[in-house]
């Protein structure tokens, strides 16, 4: 069994991945081309954005913003604390300060209310000037873009939303990626839209943003790439990569965003009595990034981890830590009460398979095991 089965897709679908694959080899154009225009005008219809510009990587898509909006020393920009190091990582890249803001413990992510006592906190200490808020839409879950958008007008700061995970979910009919000033996502191989290699884009109805990324992203070109009118990046998404997400993308949209909510709700069904399954608000869908459950502590997280790996079935632990606990940004001392949900969310989570190929059976066999040993575990307690 696979955590995320990619060798499902390829072999359910294979005739049309090679014929992707083996048209763009015989047109000899790897780099840009009708493959790559094509994506980011299929991806602008679908997310409902005015531009999509495609780059290497989910990472290099939020730094390129970061860049175009002159983010640096003296900045603080507020991250949520439970997610993967890259969000805070181009901040401090930049040269930024980046402010950990706790989450809600039943989305997983970040907590409008504590935003607003972050932003607070900022502000009276005078040491840094408040300038972008990152939402990030953990596990295909988008954030609650709608309470933050409002904290960042009320204190006029810039909304990047962090779609690394989030692609396919929405809020009611605006989809993940359509949010904030900005969006950005990530085309890793395992995310709900992925690639054969890595990849990324933004998302912006900002006509002149756009155009400052697409003039970053190839080392900060004028006219052309010749001429060069400030420092950039070389940061282009290879067309085979585009190719092969242009048939990733019919899949997504026919099926497997479907198929990952059907079997989110087979899991539901089976576990909702011995763990605590994830939580969807009203009006939003989830892409379904990973299913992730919470267990009572670290050491039976750890146990029913153990457990299950012995019987051949694979699960994950995201996030082992904290942002705020993490090596590199130890010299901000945060507070650990200001993340006190984040530091429990660590101890608790733990993701089991999930992608649209996961068969019912295989939801059996998974349910099965947990039940098994959590009841076990139960009845000796």
């Amino acid at each position: 069994m696979e955590f995320r089965d990619l060798k499902k897709q390829y072999q359910k679908h294979k005739e049309r991945f090679d014929c992707a694959v083996i048209k763009t080899m015989e047109e000899g154009v790897f780099i840009g081309g009708d493959a790559v225009e094509k994506l980011e005008r299929r991806l602008e219809d679908y997310v409902g954005v005015k531009h999509c510009i495609t780059c290497a990587n989910g990472t290099e898509a939020m730094t390129m913003v970061m860049m175009a909006w002159d983010i640096g020393e003296g900045d603080a920009v507020f991250v949520p604390d439970f997610t993967f190091f890259s969000t805070a990582e181009i901040v401090a890249f930049r040269g930024a300060t980046p402010i950990f803001v706790d989450v809600d413990p039943n989305t997983f992510n970040m907590d409008p209310i504590k935003l607003e006592a972050c932003i607070q906190s900022v502000l009276n200490a005078k040491r840094w000037t408040p300038k972008v808020v990152i939402p990030v839409d953990l596990f295909g879950l988008p954030a609650a873009h709608n309470e933050i958008g409002r904290i960042a007008d009320r204190h006029n700061l810039r909304i990047l939303e962090d779609a690394a995970q989030g692609f396919g979910g929405c809020i009611g009919d605006k989809k993940a990626g359509s949010f904030g000033h900005v969006a950005t996502t990530s085309f890793f191989p395992a995310k709900p839209l992925g690639a054969y290699g890595d990849g990324g884009a933004i998302f912006t109805d900002d006509d002149v943003l756009a155009n400052q990324i697409r003039s970053i992203k190839v080392h900060g070109k004028g006219i052309n790439k010749y001429d060069n009118i400030q420092i950039g990046v070389n940061s282009r998404l290879d067309t085979l990569q585009a190719a092969i997400l242009n048939v990733k993308l019919d899949l997504f949209i026919d099926r497997e965003l479907a198929d990952v909510n059907h079997i989110k709700a087979l899991y539901d069904d089976r576990l909702k009595e011995v763990v605590v399954t994830p939580y969807i608000p009203e009006e939003y869908i989830s892409s379904y990034a990973q299913y992730t459950v919470k267990l009572k502590s670290k050491e039976q997280r750890e146990r029913l981890k153990l457990y299950l790996g012995a019987l051949g079935i694979p699960s994950m632990v995201y996030y082992i830590k904290p942002l705020h606990k993490q090596e590199a940004f130890k010299m901000l001392q945060t507070d650990e009460e200001s993340c006190a949900v984040t530091t429990d969310l660590c101890d608790q989570v733990l993701s089991l398979p999930m992608h649209p190929y996961l068969t019912e059976a295989e939801v059996d066999e998974i349910c099965k095991a947990v039940k098994t040993f959590l009841i076990a575990e139960a009845v000796t307690a």
